[in-house]
């Protein structure tokens, strides 16, 4: 098997680690293997990929898409180096308002599944090439989000200097949210 899956401290978020095969000429490794990742518990389609560039000190977040536009998402690294988060917002889930984080490279190529139920986001900690496969197709009327630096969340704030978009700068908090997820066990 070409991949290591470690489930978060919420357990239905998972670091991924691809197995890569180098030598002098540099390095080969999957980046997504179907069997592999249905044997371990993401029983999900990609229908659409997305990439971000970023320069750093950018927080991209925190986006879900709500149902029946939910996407779940596999991100990674292509170049650069994030702080990648994911915030529970299943209402009746034991974990929700929680939040788990990774830190994501370019060197290390590490991935983060992160199931839908769940909001996202990222901080850029250099210039950063991201990736992720979603699971649903964009649709902006279901856009959702939250406060990136809500006290409430207590994710901490790397700097006061971040740079963000002013949708981003509008989203609730945890307490004011409307969730339109609800908690179904294993998922």
């Amino acid at each position: 098997m070409p991949f290591k899956f470690t489930p978060k401290e919420i357990a239905d978020v998972i670091l991924i680690e691809p197995k890569a095969f180098s030598d002098d000429r540099g390095y080969f490794f999957e980046n997504y293997k179907k069997s592999d990742f249905l044997n371990n518990g993401i029983e999900y389609d990609f229908v659409q990929d997305n990439t971000s560039f970023s320069d750093g000190n950018v927080i991209r977040g925190l986006h879900f898409q709500a149902p029946p536009y939910d996407q779940g998402k596999l991100v990674r690294t292509i170049n650069g180096k994030i702080l990648d988060v994911a915030v529970d917002v299943r209402k009746g889930s034991p974990t929700y308002g929680k939040w788990v984080s990774e830190v994501l490279s370019g060197e290390d190529m590490k991935m983060l599944w992160i199931p839908p139920g769940f909001a996202h986001g990222f901080l850029t900690l250099t210039e950063s090439l991201v990736h992720y496969k979603v699971t649903g197709e964009y649709n902006k009327e279901s856009e959702g989000g939250l406060l990136w630096n809500d006290p409430e969340l207590g994710i901490p704030s790397p700097s006061k200097d971040v740079q963000l978009s002013p949708k981003d700068e509008e989203w609730p908090t945890i307490s004011e949210l409307k969730s339109p997820f609800i908690y179904k066990r294993g998922r």
